[in-house]
């Protein structure tokens, strides 16, 4: 039966509180701050480029966002015929970026040895006057590490809502133009210099091409794809194809992908030493194009699930 608990600091009360997960031969690590993920270790070997226990979430390592991932241009938008100013948190871009709840604390609600459900409530406020209710549930399974995500409208109207993940991996020993990469992805999108959607094409006969898996090499990608399998995907980062491998995958619920190679994450020697795949329900600035955005009813709730797992 799962029991409730309450977090207690890492160490000495200086670091914010964290959930230990232990099942056989993984680990997992997930911070009340924003219901990170910091660590997933599998058979002894860590699979996250993540931060350290005493350290903080820098370049959205592990982060749940939510309401919306990614960008909105200049932070504004409309619905339901009213506009809207968000605070601009990418402020060389001027966009606002990742949601809303990356930085607060999240009640862990249910806990066991395996598994541990958190849960938080975003009231509504300036730029985003809604009442939602998230839920973030982590489980070691046989098949690895797997997240459902859940959102539910408490609110009286309709709600404009995205949901993503960020994540970044990696396999220890390499850097990622080292690896080989596959997306099953046949599209992606194009954007301007503020990060926004410009147009969709297909990535044949184009660098941008990973289907069938190749080495990345020194391609910068801070790409969002599209066409991905309806039924769910798995982006897969190996030493060599179907050998020694690290898996993100997802769910229906989650029909784009963005994956960021760490050309600009800090410090700079950290750069391309993992990467980001980050499955979204959405595409970027959603709240305006309306491309994949979801619209939840009073009352009306999502679900989806997404994971990480180590390969062969």
């Amino acid at each position: 039966m799962a029991r409730r608990l309450t977090p207690t600091p890492a160490s000495g009360g200086t670091t914010p509180a964290e959930i230990q997960l232990r099942s056989d031969a993984q680990r997992a690590s997930i911070r009340s701050t924003g219901a990170t993920l910091r660590s997933y270790q599998s058979q002894g070997r860590e699979l996250l480029d993540g931060f350290s226990r005493q350290g903080w979430s820098r370049d959205g390592r592990g982060q749940l966002l939510l309401p919306w991932p990614n960008r909105i241009r200049d932070g504004r938008y409309r619905f339901a015929g009213q506009s809207h100013q968000l605070p601009i948190s990418e402020v060389g871009r001027n966009n606002a970026i990742h949601g809303l709840v990356r930085w607060v604390t999240w009640q862990v609600e249910e806990a066991e040895p395996e598994q541990v459900r958190l849960a938080v409530e975003l009231t509504p406020q300036p730029g985003y006057p809604f009442w939602m209710r998230f839920e973030a549930e982590y489980q070691l399974t046989m098949g690895g590490l797997e997240v459902t995500v859940a959102a539910r409208n408490l609110g009286r109207g309709p709600a404009p809502f995205g949901a993503g993940a960020h994540p970044y991996v990696r396999l220890a020993g390499h850097g990622v133009d080292d690896l080989f990469l596959r997306i099953p992805a046949s599209r992606r999108l194009t954007a301007d210099g503020q990060g926004i959607p410009t147009g969709e094409v297909e990535v044949e006969g184009t660098e941008y091409d990973f289907r069938d898996g190749r080495r990345l090499g020194r391609l910068t990608l801070d790409t969002c794809y599209s066409d991905l399998p309806r039924e769910g995907w798995s982006v897969e980062l190996g030493v060599r194809p179907g050998f020694d491998q690290v898996r993100v995958w997802a769910d229906g619920a989650f029909p784009y992908v963005m994956v960021y190679s760490g050309d600009g994450v800090s410090p700079p020697g950290r750069r391309r030493g993992g990467l980001a795949v980050e499955p979204m329900t959405c595409a970027p600035d959603a709240f305006n194009s309306g491309l994949g955005l979801l619209v939840l009813g009073p009352g009306e709730t999502f679900r989806g699930r997404w994971g990480v797992s180590r390969g062969r």
